[in-house]
């Protein structure tokens, strides 16, 4: 997968800026491009068109439904975090969530 474009997002943006630097550290030991950027679950609107995949905090699970909602019919891949990585900060195993929703 080449110059995917990923965006973080889980309540301020705190948490997950420590996961895409992680996320960044890992793909660019694989040799991979991969743009990743944390924000506020309020700013996915605003990102819409520059991402290929959006990945949202395990605590946000409430409101997958509604981000769908707001991605409509663009090709956005969506990834709900797993707590089991979130809590840890482990962007090996968040870097192969993302790869596998393009296997």
């Amino acid at each position: 997968m080449e110059n995917l474009r990923v965006l973080l997002v889980c309540g301020s943006g705190a948490s997950s800026g420590f996961m895409a630097a992680n996320i960044r550290k890992v793909a660019k030991a694989r040799g991979l491009k991969i743009n990743v950027v944390a924000r506020s679950e309020s700013e996915i609107e605003n990102y819409i068109d520059d991402i290929d995949c959006l990945m949202i905090g395990p605590h946000l699970a409430y409101a997958v439904d509604e981000v769908k909602e707001v991605i409509g019919d663009n090709n956005i891949k969506i990834a709900l975090m797993q707590p089991e990585y979130y809590a840890k900060l482990d962007g090996e195993k968040a870097l192969e969530h993302i790869l596998s929703l393009y296997k």
